[in-house]
């Protein structure tokens, strides 16, 4: 049997007297993608912001399983191997696409500056790549010398996908990927999401207030409240039968719009 690619104890972040996120523990496992939800200040982002390496946690442990098998403890590791980390198995997809953009460079520029950060050299063949990514997330591949600018928030969403993913990352951390979209490029979006996750066998962790979001995408679901998690499940079984009283109001609440 196959061992859990992150393993997570005890994550826990205060901001003085409130808490962020608490004793928060889960396996993820290969191929798996585990949702995150809860209304503003329940914790959710706080939590992805203390996996991902963004923001470091007052206690607990993040283990991450590399390649050869051998188990890392990421909070430990030194900030030079952690940014090697995020450019290679992980990634990273923030909710507003200039951030995880280079607006002043080129939509294949973009692409190909994370296979030039793992040591591609050959212009060629980082060309080729992004203009294979840029097909892959239904953007044309005439427009590679284009600059994000002229892309809509849509497009510009894409490439941020396209630029993580072309390094064939393990895990992807995903922050409201639709989140700001208009409903119909939302469902387009997702649908593209859900085909890379699968096609690529990608572990992800999609942090989200739209429980629309994470029925698509995710197996499995936790449920935060107060930095702590309420409930946690097959994603089905939770927003079919929730148990906890606050993911029956979040239910609740999307079944009256």
């Amino acid at each position: 049997m196959s061992a859990p690619i992150l393993q997570v104890r005890g994550l826990t972040k205060r901001y003085g007297a409130r808490i962020g996120c608490a004793e928060v523990g889960f396996d993820l496992w290969p191929g798996e993608v585990m949702g995150v939800v809860g209304e503003s200040g329940s914790g959710k982002s706080t939590l992805l912001a203390c996996l991902s390496g963004h923001l470091a946690p007052d206690a607990g442990s993040v283990v991450w399983r590399r390649r050869d098998g051998a188990p890392v403890e990421t909070l430990a590791l030194p900030e030079r191997d952690r940014r090697a980390l995020m450019r290679s198995d992980w990634a990273f997809v923030h909710q507003n696409p200039r951030d995880g953009l280079r607006m002043g460079v080129t939509a294949g520029g973009n692409i190909g500056e994370r296979l030039m950060a793992r040591g591609a050299r050959h212009y060629g063949a980082i060309r080729a790549a992004a203009a294979d990514w840029l097909a892959r997330v239904e953007i044309d591949p005439g427009r590679i010398d284009e600059a994000p600018r002229a892309f809509s928030g849509g497009m510009q969403q894409r490439l941020q996908i396209a630029r993580a993913l072309v390094t064939a990352p393990r895990l992807v951390f995903m922050d409201e990927p639709t989140g700001g979209l208009d409903v119909s490029v939302q469902a387009r979006l997702l649908d593209l999401l859900r085909g890379l996750v699968r096609d690529l066998g990608l572990s992800a962790i999609v942090v989200t207030h739209d429980l629309a979001v994470v029925r698509l995408l995710a197996q499995r679901l936790m449920v935060m409240k107060d930095g702590r998690v309420v409930e946690a499940g097959l994603t089905d079984q939770v927003l079919d039968d929730p148990r906890h009283a606050y993911t029956q109001l979040l239910v609740s609440s999307v079944l009256q719009v």
